[in-house]
């Protein structure tokens, strides 16, 4: 598949298209033991055009998840291993000079791309980040004033590490509400990790997907088709209510510095209109939001320092919340 092309109109009709996203869950568990929260993320993600930050420590399978959700969904995927010296070109192309044809030619970074794994990103400094915020915002790059549309779909998974903050540089509010969603992937269960081991004992190989059975159960179509669908799903005033409740709330909390902005709203209502769809409805519930509040809100606030010091975390601030916040009947 040529990433750099876009795709054809959605023909997929979306009853089927989200029997085909539902099977995902079972063609990644092929691969990836566990991890079925970050796996609906990444699916709600697609759905809204959204892109995400994934934080766990090394060894959690990060990279493979985001593999093999590209392989089940025959969709094109890279990988960039973000460093101290990963310059702005590295990731986007530049122009490069022909000699036979003594003209400049784009090289395409990658970027171009459906799924890019954009690993450890708070390793690179500000300037190579920032590279990414047109990309993520706008779908395209521009090299030399010459913008370049990006293939669709087009995700950002990027990864960091929640431990190790030496020689990082810690992403700006401005760039981390930019990602969709932010999920934790955490370590597995006791039995989680028994069958990982047994997985690897019997001759899994995590380079080789398609030996361990993973095959695509989705597409292109079906994700035109799953969102259109998603966009027609009914939201109410009284859920759109809710959804500004929620957010404003956040900005008036002693806990936080800095609530949601109106674009967190947004995102919040996008991502509970995904889920309520994905879960076979054709309109939003109050659940649906408050399934969604964590992942697209825990990166968009900041805690007090004082707060911080007392063990309060993001989620459970934003628990706390939604415990207080009325909810609409």
């Amino acid at each position: 598949m040529d990433p750099t092309t876009d795709n054809a109109a959605p023909t997929g009709d979306p009853s089927a298209a989200r029997a085909a996203l539902e099977a995902l869950r079972a063609e990644i568990a092929k691969a990836v033991v566990g991890q079925d929260p970050a796996v609906t993320g990444l699916v709600v993600a697609l759905l809204c055009r959204g892109h995400v930050l994934l934080e766990g420590v090394p060894g959690v399978a990060k990279t493979l998840l985001v593999r093999a959700l590209a392989a089940t969904l025959e969709l094109d995927t890279k990988r960039v291993q973000f460093t101290p010296d990963l310059m702005p070109s590295d990731v986007t192309g530049s122009l490069v000079y022909d000699t036979r044809s003594a003209e400049f030619s784009f090289q395409p970074g990658p970027v171009f791309t459906h799924l890019l794994l954009a690993d450890e990103i708070n390793r690179t400094p500000p300037k190579t980040q920032s590279a990414l915020l047109e990309a993520m915002e706008e779908h395209q790059v521009t090299v030399d004033g010459t913008p370049r549309p990006l293939p669709e779909p087009f995700l950002v998974a990027a990864t960091q590490n929640p431990v190790e903050y030496e020689g990082t540089y810690p992403l700006p509010e401005a760039q981390l509400d930019r990602f969709l969603l932010k999920l934790t992937v955490p370590l597995p269960s006791r039995q989680e990790e028994i069958d990982v081991l047994t997985r690897h004992a019997s001759g899994f190989d995590p380079r080789d997907l398609r030996a361990a059975g993973v095959r695509p159960v989705a597409g292109p179509a079906d994700l035109e088709a799953a969102r259109a669908a998603v966009a027609k799903t009914t939201v109410s005033p009284e859920i759109t209510a809710y959804v500004v409740d929620i957010c404003r709330a956040t900005r008036e909390s002693p806990s936080l510095t800095l609530g949601a902005s109106p674009r967190g709203a947004t995102a919040l209502l996008s991502t509970a209109r995904a889920w309520a769809w994905l879960t076979g409805r054709d309109y939003v519930t109050p659940d649906d939001v408050k399934a969604l509040a964590l992942p697209t809100l825990r990166h968009r606030v900041h805690l007090r320092p004082e707060a911080e010091m007392e063990g309060v975390t993001a989620d459970s601030v934003i628990t706390a919340l939604l415990s207080h916040v009325p909810v609409p009947r």
